[in-house]
């Protein structure tokens, strides 16, 4: 239901919860950000535009040799409709197809559906299929493989993760023919056919998918470019190419086979190894480049780099609103008061990426700029609020309340990616300041924490998007039984705009309708918005025709290696 739901690494049964020490940790980071390269200018001034440094000129593709692609983090599954990952969705690209494309302008466009129609009262679509395809283990790909793909996502037996939200408010399919079916949904919306261009709603092999059951997401079948090897945990993810590949959408300039032999997917946490590795040679492409790096590799004669910013839900810190005093207007306004975002985001992140104002980024339909520098940080408001509610700083500084501490759950993923555990050490401290205890949690096991257990006051999340409609997986109401929102906010006026803003046709009256949601989330001090994520990749010169789709993935058809 949630983005990273945007890539944090998800459990074992034997990984465990620990807590770290703050106080030496912030220490070793201001020690450390004094020493890193400044002066690096934003990303691509907020745009969802893509930029290469330190390129040479492309020769004609050619065939052959095995591009290795360094990951920040390991993906959780392999199958796009239990997926929660969007480090995953960054393989899927390569092993699976999807219905429709995205095109840099937003536009529509066809991969493996020719053609679409939305009937007159918008609550179904009817899709022509290619009649080309086949899956990687000789399935052909048919009006039935699309009906199995939906029909297992609403199974509650799949326990599909983010493939459910962006599925809805899909409720059955009728095989029209071969290769025509009709996708029936509940309530009409806007988004719903946008959603097919995503990649957690790519198509899965039903033979495989059948087969394998819950261990699909170890050996998938799609009808991509490669075929899926083998899977070594926690070290890497080899695919192979798939000769057979005809069928590419226009998102490539090459439409048939890859040019490359392999793509292997290497999983490598820390920063400087990554990055290493591709100034060494040891590895050919790495994503995530930290800011400190990114300036040196610009002027590296040996490397390139890539970027791109993403799209969708920024980088967010969410109130749960059913823990006290939490629950308070106030008390959220306080902290919202007392966190200087901007000092964070420059100080760690030294002009790469661009601080988020808001629920959504810019580059989504109903982006409200006047929320832009609305919330600056304010100490003395914050401890006005606290004294208001009662709060009242004792000998240690701390606040105290009928006898207990003013404290503060704040939850976060390892490892440590976009230094998202070093914006807990800050927030700590800055917290401190105005009384409150900050309890930091670092934990591989975010999926137990926080999605089973709900066990936090503050937690961090981001997701692509294309629409504005995936605030209703964050903000609307849901119902008993259903998975709660990570906010936990149910107002029934925003549910109406949120509803609304679903089936609006006029986009200005819907852009209006989204424009309310986030300046009620930003009144109610639901969140902290704190960054836009700015997707770089480093590369060494011969990597050559590595691009991003409009949501930030990267797409390896065109990708060859330079002799």
């Amino acid at each position: 239901m949630y983005g990273d739901t945007t890539d944090k690494s998800l459990s074992k049964a034997s990984i465990g919860r620990k807590r770290f020490n703050w106080s030496y940790a912030f220490g070793a980071l201001a020690l450390a950000l004094t020493t890193a390269l400044a002066g690096c200018g934003p990303a691509d001034g907020g745009k969802s535009a893509q930029a290469a440094s330190g390129t040479t000129a492309a020769s004609a593709p050619v065939q052959g040799g095995e591009l290795t692609y360094a990951l920040a983090t390991s993906p959780d599954t392999l199958d796009p409709r239990r997926s929660g990952l969007a480090v995953s969705v960054r393989v899927f690209g390569a092993l699976y197809d999807t219905l429709l494309i995205r095109s840099a302008d937003g536009s529509l466009g066809p991969s493996l559906a020719t053609e679409w129609k939305a009937s007159d009262d918008g609550l179904s679509y009817t899709l022509k299929l290619r009649d080309d395809v086949k899956f990687q283990d000789g399935t052909p790909f048919d009006a039935e493989a699309v009906k199995f793909n939906f029909d297992s996502i609403i199974d509650p037996e799949t326990k599909a993760a983010n493939a459910l939200a962006l599925l809805r408010p899909y409720k059955s399919s009728e095989v029209v023919d071969e290769h025509t079916i009709k996708l029936n949904l509940e309530k009409p919306s806007e988004a719903f056919l946008g959603n097919l261009s995503q990649g957690m709603l790519s198509i899965v092999s039903p033979t495989a998918a059948k087969k394998e059951g819950e261990d699909f997401g170890k050996h998938p079948v799609g009808t991509g470019p490669f075929k899926f090897a083998s899977w070594t945990e926690n070290a890497d993810i080899k695919l192979e190419r798939n000769p057979d590949y005809a069928w590419g959408s226009a998102e490539a300039s090459n439409a048939g086979a890859a040019y490359l032999d392999a793509l292997t997917f290497k999983i490598v946490p820390e920063e400087a190894t990554r990055i290493g590795g591709v100034q060494s040679g040891q590895v050919l492409a790495a994503e995530t480049v930290p800011p400190q790096n990114v300036v040196a590799l610009k002027n590296d004669p040996n490397a390139q780099l890539l970027q791109t910013n993403t799209i969708g839900f920024p980088y967010t810190l969410f109130f749960n609103l059913e823990h006290k005093p939490w629950n308070e207007l106030k008390a959220r306004q306080a902290v919202q008061y007392a966190v200087d975002i901007d000092s964070i985001v420059k100080t760690l992140y030294l002009g790469t990426y661009e601080q988020a104002w808001s629920s959504i980024t810019p580059g989504i339909l109903g982006y409200d700029e006047s929320l832009e520098g609305k919330i600056k940080p304010d100490v003395a408001k914050a401890n006005a609020l606290l004294d208001e509610l009662g709060w009242v700083k004792g000998a240690d500084g701390i606040r105290v309340k009928d006898g207990q501490k003013l404290t503060l759950h704040y939850v976060d993923g390892s490892p440590n990616r976009e230094k998202r555990n070093d914006i807990a050490a800050m927030i700590r401290e800055q917290l401190k300041a105005v009384g409150i205890e900050t309890e930091v949690e670092i934990t591989q096991d975010v999926a137990t924490v926080v999605y089973q257990n709900w066990d936090y006051d503050l937690y961090g999340n981001s997701q692509v998007n294309s629409d504005p409609n995936g605030l209703v997986s964050f903000y609307h109401s849901t119902k008993e039984g259903e998975r709660r929102t990570l906010s936990g906010l149910s107002d029934p006026q925003v549910d109406e705009w949120l509803d609304q803003g679903a089936t609006e046709k006029d986009e200005a009256k819907r852009a209006e309708l989204y424009k309310k949601v986030q300046q009620y989330i930003s009144d109610q001090a639901l969140i902290l918005p704190v960054y836009v994520f700015p997707y770089t990749v480093a590369a060494g010169k011969s990597v050559q025709g590595l691009k991003f789709d409009p949501f930030g993935y990267p797409i390896f058809n065109d990708v060859y290696l330079q002799k």
